[in-house]
C-alpha cells in the first residue's frame, strides 16, 4: 500500500480515537447540564469540563482550586482548598490504547508500520494541544506539557507494539525480518520471540483476568453493600445515571486493584490503610457505592488466591513452550548462512530434538515472562493508583514495586514448572524433548552435490528425537534418523519382503 495512504488511514485512525474519548465524556455531561442544572447551567463551562475529563482519563493529572464561596456553602476548610486528581478512569485510555494498537497493526499489514505509527502519533499530539489550547478551566488546571505529551503516549506506545507484532507476523522488508533471519540462524534460538511473546501475553492477560474475577465475585458476594450505599446517596435518577457511569469508567481500575488483591500485597485506600488478603485496615472512606465491594476483613486462606497467579504462570510457561516446541518440529528457518544453507557458516542445520530439548533458550523465554511480566503489571499498578483528594486521599491504590516483585515471583514459580518439568509420551515414558540428552544421527556419505539449502524435518514414530545435519564440506554427509532402539520399531512382515511368500501353498497354487 502505498505509504501516503498508510499515513492517511493511521491520521484518521488518531482522530476518530480522540472524538469518541471526546465525545464519551461530553455526551453525559450535556444531558446532565440540560437534566440536572437547567437554567442555572452555564454552557461556557461545558466544553472545558468535558475536554479536562478526556485529559484526567488519558493520564493527565488535574489541579483542583475549589472556589471560595464553594468552601463556605459545604464547609471544607481552607487548607483542602487545593489538591491533585490523578486517579485517572481507565476506560478511556484504555479505549484508546486498544484503538491505537490495531491501527498500528493495520499499518504493519500494508507495509509501512513506522510511517502508520509516526503519523497516528503526530496527529494524537496535533489534537492534544488544540484541545489544550480551548479548555482554559479555573477549577480543573493542567500542565501544558502533561496534556500534550501524556495523551501522545497513550496512543503511541500501544500503536508501536502492535505495529512490531504485526510486523513480525507478516514481515515488513526492513529491520523486523533482518532481526527474524539473525534469530533463525540458529533453530535452538528462532522460536525464542515469538515464545517469549506469547508467555508474556497469557502472563498479563491472566493477571488481569485474574483481577476481573475477583471483582465479580466481590460484587456478587457483596452487592447488598453496594445497594445501601447508593440508598444512602440520596441521588435521583440522573444522579445514579450519572454515578453509574462514572464508577464503569473506573472499571479497569477496579481490575488492577483486584489482580494486586490476588498477588498478595492489595492496595491502599488512603494513608496508612491496607487491603490485602491476610486483613483489611481502613478508616473512613467516601460514600461511593463501588468502594462496597471490599471486604471488611481479611483471612489467612485467602493467600491462597496466589495460586491463581502461579497458575497464570504456568499457563504463560507452558504456551511459550509449545511455541518452541511447535517451531523445533516444524524446523522453520528463515536466512541461510554460507554457502546457501540454514545455520549460518559451515552449514550446519541444528536438529529438530535438540533445538527443543536445549536449555539456555528456554532460561531466556522463563527470564523474559517473568522480568517483563513483572515491569507490565507495574506499569498497570502506576496507572491504576494516584490521588482522589486531599490529605489521606493522596494516597490511593497499590503499590507498583511489592506488586510488581510479588508477581514476578508467583510468574517464576509457575511458569519454571510449565518449562522445565518433564512430559510423558503417549506410552506412559518420559519423552526426551524435556531433558538434555543427546540426539541419534546416523551420517552416510552422498558424493552427488546437494541442490540448494533446504530443511528437512524427519519422521519417526520413535519417542526421542532425531536430528538432520547438513554440511556444506565435501563429501558432504547427509543425516539418516535412525531408531533409538528396537523396542520402537515393528519388525517386517514377510509379504513386505518377499511377496513370492503370500502366494498359498497347495494344489491351488499357481505353476512355477
Amino acid at each position: 500500500m502505498n505509504r501516503l495512504l498508510v499515513a492517511f488511514l493511521a491520521a484518521v485512525d488518531a482522530l476518530i480515537a480522540a472524538a469518541v474519548g471526546v465525545a464519551a465524556a461530553l455526551a453525559p455531561l450535556t444531558v446532565f447540564w440540560v437534566l440536572g442544572l437547567g437554567g442555572t447551567a452555564d454552557w461556557g463551562a461545558l466544553w472545558p469540563a468535558s475536554v479536562r475529563l478526556w485529559q484526567f482519563g488519558n493520564l493527565v493529572p488535574l489541579q483542583i482550586t475549589l472556589p471560595p464561596e464553594y468552601l463556605t456553602a459545604v464547609g471544607i476548610d481552607a487548607d483542602g482548598a487545593t489538591f491533585w486528581l490523578s486517579l485517572a478512569p481507565l476506560a478511556f485510555a484504555g479505549f484508546a490504547a486498544l484503538f491505537a494498537a490495531r491501527s498500528g497493526a493495520r499499518a504493519a499489514r500494508a507495509g509501512a508500520w513506522a510511517i502508520g505509527v509516526l503519523a497516528g502519533s503526530v496527529v494524537t499530539a496535533v489534537i492534544a494541544w488544540l484541545l489544550w489550547r480551548t479548555s482554559a478551566n479555573p477549577v480543573a488546571a493542567v500542565f501544558g506539557w502533561q496534556a500534550l505529551v501524556l495523551p501522545t503516549v497513550v496512543f503511541a506506545v500501544p500503536a508501536l507494539l502492535g505495529a512490531l507484532v504485526g510486523a513480525w507476523r507478516h514481515g515488513d522488508d526492513g529491520v523486523i525480518d533482518a532481526l527474524r533471519i539473525r534469530a533463525a540462524r540458529d533453530l535452538r534460538w528462532a522460536a525464542v520471540p515469538e515464545a517469549a511473546a506469547r508467555g508474556l501475553g497469557v502472563a498479563v492477560a491472566g493477571f488481569v483476568g485474574v483481577g476481573a474475577l475477583f471483582v465479580a465475585v466481590a460484587t456478587v458476594l457483596r452487592g447488598g453493600e453496594v445497594v445501601a450505599l447508593y440508598e444512602a446517596a440520596h441521588v435521583d435518577a440522573l444522579g445514579a445515571t450519572m454515578l453509574t457511569l462514572g464508577q464503569l469508567a473506573y472499571l479497569p481500575t477496579l481490575v488492577v486493584w483486584g489482580g494486586a488483591f490476588a498477588a498478595g500485597p492489595g492496595f491502599a485506600l488512603g494513608t496508612g490503610t491496607a487491603v490485602s488478603p491476610v486483613g483489611t485496615n481502613l478508616g473512613v472512606l467516601p460514600g461511593v457505592p463501588a468502594l462496597g465491594i471490599i471486604p471488611e476483613s481479611g483471612s489467612q486462606w485467602m493467600l491462597l488466591s496466589i495460586l491463581l497467579i502461579i497458575g497464570v504462570g504456568f499457563a504463560a510457561g507452558a504456551a511459550a513452550r509449545g511455541r518452541l516446541f511447535a517451531t523445533a518440529r516444524a524446523g522453520r528457518s528463515v536466512g541461510a548462512g554460507a554457502g546457501g544453507w540454514p545455520g549460518g557458516s559451515g552449514g550446519a542445520a541444528v536438529g529438530v530434538g535438540s533445538a527443543h530439548e536445549a536449555s539456555m533458550p528456554r532460561l531466556v523465554v522463563l527470564a523474559a515472562i517473568v522480568i517483563l511480566g513483572a515491569a507490565a503489571v507495574a506499569l498497570l499498578v502506576a496507572v491504576a493508583s494516584g490521588s482522589v483528594g486531599p490529605g489521606r486521599l493522596a494516597d490511593i491504590g497499590p503499590a507498583a514495586g511489592p506488586v510488581a516483585f510479588a508477581v514476578g515471583v508467583e510468574l517464576l514459580v509457575g511458569a519454571a514448572i510449565a518449562l522445565f518439568a518433564p512430559v510423558r509420551a503417549a506410552g506412559g515414558r518420559v519423552a526426551r524433548d524435556a531433558v538434555d540428552a543427546p540426539v541419534d544421527v546416523a551420517v552416510v556419505h552422498d558424493p552427488a552435490p546437494l541442490p540448494s539449502a533446504v530443511a528437512f524435518e524427519p519422521v519417526t514414530d520413535a519417542a526421542r528425537p532425531v536430528a538432520v545435519e547438513l554440511v556444506t564440506d565435501a563429501p558432504r554427509p547427509v543425516a539418516v534418523a535412525v531408531a533409538p532402539d528396537d523396542a520402537t520399531t515393528e519388525p517386517f512382515a514377510a509379504g513386505e519382503i518377499d511377496p513370492i511368500e503370500t502366494l498359498p501353498d497347495g494344489p491351488d497354487a499357481p505353476a512355477q
